[in-house]
């Protein structure tokens, strides 16, 4: 029971290290609350609404003001200013003051009273990805909306019935159904991705710095001392206090997500809770790997730094990473917050059990791997500290 008794010692040793400094855990742990926080405020209505948008009005004409009114009767947008000149709209863009501006040019109700096509025209600021998305949304939307109004007046006046305007208009009719988010709420998206992404972020740099902590302070000796030299039973000792508090925080978060704030989960509550608790047990192990295999601490916390950092690129949260070069997509499955994500996607939307999951489980568990290698680095460094330098003879000349 030498290992049980040495892990044991460590994790004692450990515990009494954040009742005297606990303000590194507080800040962690403040971290994923600010986080958590945040994007629940931000998303507690779905999507973002009234976003500000203009008009550029050229003609004038009762058309056109009927545009606008359709446009500002809209959820998502509002029309902050009716301009008469694209000048004016692009000035307005460009100081951050709308997100999109959409352009009636002069002669349109007379071009359609003549049964020619006016060409309108949809400048987007997309340099604001979300708003500028939305918003394009919106004003396409009721571009087409628009444009088959006006269609169905021509038709009027040639003598078609409606029933037969309709099938002109819009021959085939699409039937939209949203996968397990049918409200598009946002917060579903987000919430559900990022967060575990940051408490992945903020779990291997924090066990980097526990670490590299020790090397600044000069007590790694006394450290595998209390493991009995065995620097596996060590970082086992000194990690697990951080385990079980980040899981409970972990379990927490999926409890308010899924519980009370009511995102959609059609697959097994107990594996969801499995995924996370293995997304941190992952994010541990390449914190130890680091932060043994490179020992100097600045240029261990700046690795971690990276590798998290490039996690949000690489794990198909922002962008595909099918649609990546092969490079990247080899280098994708070296992140823990990947394998979650696949998961997250067979439990939450598709509802599919432990069977689709379990290779994906396996996967964040030879992340444990790292922790033998981390632990046989820190092994092998104190072995060469200890070793004796060899003394220069002094030899005199004679």
């Amino acid at each position: 029971m030498a290992s049980d008794k040495g892990v044991y010692s460590v994790m004692r040793r450990e515990l009494h290290r954040i009742w005297r400094n606990p303000r590194y855990l507080i800040i962690m742990t403040l971290g994923i609350v600010f986080t958590f926080v945040f994007f629940a405020t931000m998303t507690r209505e779905g999507q973002p609404k009234c976003l500000s948008v203009a008009v550029v009005d050229m003609d004038g004409s009762y058309l056109s003001r009927r545009i606008c009114h359709e446009i500002n009767a809209t959820q998502g947008v509002s029309v902050a200013a009716v301009y008469n000149n694209h000048t004016e709209a692009r000035k307005a863009m460009q100081r951050g003051d709308i997100f999109a501006f959409y352009e009636i040019p002069k002669g349109t109700y007379n071009d359609l009273l003549q049964f020619r096509s006016p060409h309108f025209v949809l400048y987007v600021n997309s340099a604001y990805m979300l708003a500028g998305t939305l918003s394009y949304k919106q004003l396409a939307t009721m571009g087409m909306l628009a444009t088959g109004a006006v269609q169905r007046e021509v038709y009027r006046k040639k003598g078609y019935k409606d029933d037969d305007i309709m099938g002109l208009i819009q021959p085939v009719e699409y039937d939209t159904r949203t996968i397990g988010n049918p409200w598009i709420n946002y917060g579903n998206y987000l919430m559900t991705t990022l967060i575990p992404a940051v408490i992945a972020f903020i779990v291997l740099m924090h066990t980097a710095y526990v670490i590299a902590r020790e090397r600044q302070e000069r007590t790694m000796k006394s450290w595998l001392r209390r493991a009995g030299g065995n620097a596996l039973y060590a970082l086992i000792g000194k990690i697990l206090p951080y385990n079980i508090w980040y899981c409970l925080l972990c379990l927490l978060a999926n409890l308010i997500m899924f519980g009370f704030m009511g995102f959609p989960l059609e697959g097994s509550w107990l594996l969801m809770v499995l995924n996370s608790i293995l997304l941190v047990f992952a994010a541990q192990c390449a914190g130890c790997f680091i932060a043994g295999c490179i020992p100097d601490p600045p240029l261990s916390m700046g690795i971690s730094a990276i590798y998290s950092a490039m996690s949000f690129s690489l794990s198909g949260f922002s962008f595909p990473v099918e649609s990546m070069p092969a490079f990247f997509y080899s280098f994708s499955w070296l992140y823990p917050i990947r394998h979650y994500f696949l998961n997250f996607s067979d439990i939450a939307i598709f509802g599919n059990g432990f069977g689709h999951c379990w290779p994906r489980f396996c996967a964040m568990l030879v992340f444990g791997v790292l922790l033998i290698v981390g632990a046989f680095m820190i092994q092998w460094q104190m072995r060469q500290e200890a070793k004796p330098s060899p003394q220069k003879i002094k030899t005199t000349a004679l």
